[in-house]
């Protein structure tokens, strides 16, 4: 093992022309060995959140008595078996909590009548009642924000806000309440919501352009040129500064960033070509939903990885969807399946489509496991937060939710556990644990937190 006494700064980037490309964590940038030193470097801790729409079939019961639950786990907290709509994660098991019992009175209508939609997703990382309103929408910071306020202050971006559905409408988009309410699930004040964005193309721009013009850009991609085409001669100067390990990872992570870039550019090619020839696809039957998904999931591993960010929040279908899913024999809308009034037909097609969101989660989580980071990988250094905001979509009940944790959390997490809580729990005691886990000072509450969690 060979020891030397500099290392590479962990912000380094390679500039092209309007670019700059963050690398990901190498050997050459930790800390070089000396006889003094005593205490490993401090991990890097990363915080993710993947919100699905409309609920999910978890302790449904039937006015006959029967009770359907596709989603809590069979079994002892040590000794479980994940439930059918989790099966697609079974192999991440050792790295999952299951947190069942958990609920939202801020999402509940406390006078305000309906608008269980709008106040599912607006509560969900606040625990703050939003406003009933559609043209001053206030509810409360979100968990992302206040972590993003310690964990971004060494990052190009404090986080990212992602999505695949289109947020174009504005003014109210359900019983009084504004469509901001269903946009985002960050608000950095409890007048600021931030806005998601769904296109590939400014995600990664957001992520790379360093000053260079969109005409620049534009005129790049139109040769068939990688933003990375105009770094090769520093890529190689680098190259030859870093042992075998290091160039094998770096020559893997330059190639994925191509690689990302290439399925952007032929969506994009795709899309020029269609408008050419054909209309516009209908409403609500975007075309090629699970590549869009899997782009923006691989978009996320990316940032992870460069450490442009270490705090994403991703919206894998809008709260309220009338998305449809043929592709796995579910041509009805999301929306009106949840409202299934106790139709078993209905309810199983219910049932496919957590399956399905279950199956794209466990992609994402894939990616994360195969990516190295320092002496582990990204989903060992990795929070995620993955649930609903909704139970029973028909009744718009907000208990027990569906919620769950992956990753390692930089050892703060132990999985392979469900946890079980007196029914109604605040998923605020969730939220104020969550920064304990990723290594902020703790908070004294969250919306309308009781205490932390006990166990987690």
């Amino acid at each position: 093992m060979i020891i030397t006494r500099t290392s590479l700064p962990r912000r380094t980037f390679l500039r092209g022309i309007g670019t700059a490309v963050a690398l990901p964590l190498l050997d050459a940038m930790v800390p070089a060995l000396t006889v003094q030193a005593k205490t490993p470097a401090k991990p890097v801790r990363r915080f993710s959140c993947v919100y699905v729409p409309n609920g999910t079939i978890v302790d449904m019961r039937l006015p006959d008595g029967t009770v359907l639950d596709t989603w809590t786990p069979l079994g002892k907290e040590r000794a479980f078996e994940l439930a059918g709509t989790m099966k697609p994660i079974e192999s991440f098991q050792n790295q999952l909590v299951v947190l069942s019992g958990l609920g939202s009175r801020p999402m509940e209508a406390q006078g305000d009548g309906n608008g269980d939609h709008a106040r599912a997703c607006a509560a969900w990382l606040s625990a703050v009642h939003p406003k009933r309103t559609e043209t001053d929408p206030q509810s409360g910071i979100t968990i992302d924000q206040i972590i993003a306020r310690e964990l971004g202050k060494d990052t190009q971006l404090p986080s990212l806000q992602l999505a695949v559905d289109d947020f174009g409408l504005l003014g109210g988009c359900e019983s009084g309440y504004a469509c901001t309410y269903f946009n985002t699930l960050s608000w950095s004040s409890p007048t600021s919501p931030l806005p998601s964005e769904i296109n590939p193309r400014v995600v990664f721009e957001r992520m790379f352009g360093d000053g260079g013009s969109p005409a620049t850009r534009r005129v790049q991609l139109q040769q068939d040129q990688s933003i990375l085409d105009s770094m090769k001669q520093e890529v190689a100067s680098l190259q030859k500064t870093l042992g075998p390990k290091d160039r094998s990872r770096l020559t893997e992570y330059l190639d994925g960033v191509r690689e990302l870039e290439q399925r952007i550019k032929k969506i994009e090619d795709q899309q020029d070509e269609a408008d050419l020839a054909l209309p516009s696809p209908p409403i609500g039957i975007p075309d090629q939903f699970e590549e869009h998904v899997k782009l923006m999931f691989d978009l996320q591993v990316l940032a992870f990885q460069s450490d442009i960010t270490r705090v994403i929040t991703f919206l894998l279908a809008r709260e309220g969807s009338y998305r449809s899913y043929p592709n796995i024999g579910v041509p009805e809308a999301h929306h009106g399946l949840s409202h299934h009034g106790n139709d078993q037909e209905k309810i199983a097609k219910m049932g496919k489509i957590n399956t399905y969101h279950m199956q794209l989660f466990s992609y994402y989580l894939e990616k994360l496991r195969s990516t190295p980071d320092g002496d582990g990988s990204l989903l060992d250094k990795l929070l995620v937060l993955y649930g609903s905001g909704m139970s029973n979509g028909n009744l718009h009940n907000h208990y027990p939710l569906p919620l769950l944790l992956a990753g390692g959390a930089a050892n703060s997490l132990q999985g392979n556990r469900h946890l079980r809580y007196e029914t109604g729990t605040p998923m605020a005691n969730l939220l104020l644990s969550i920064p304990d886990l990723v290594g902020l000072p703790p908070l004294e509450r969250v919306g309308d937190s009781t205490g932390r969690l006990a166990g987690l």
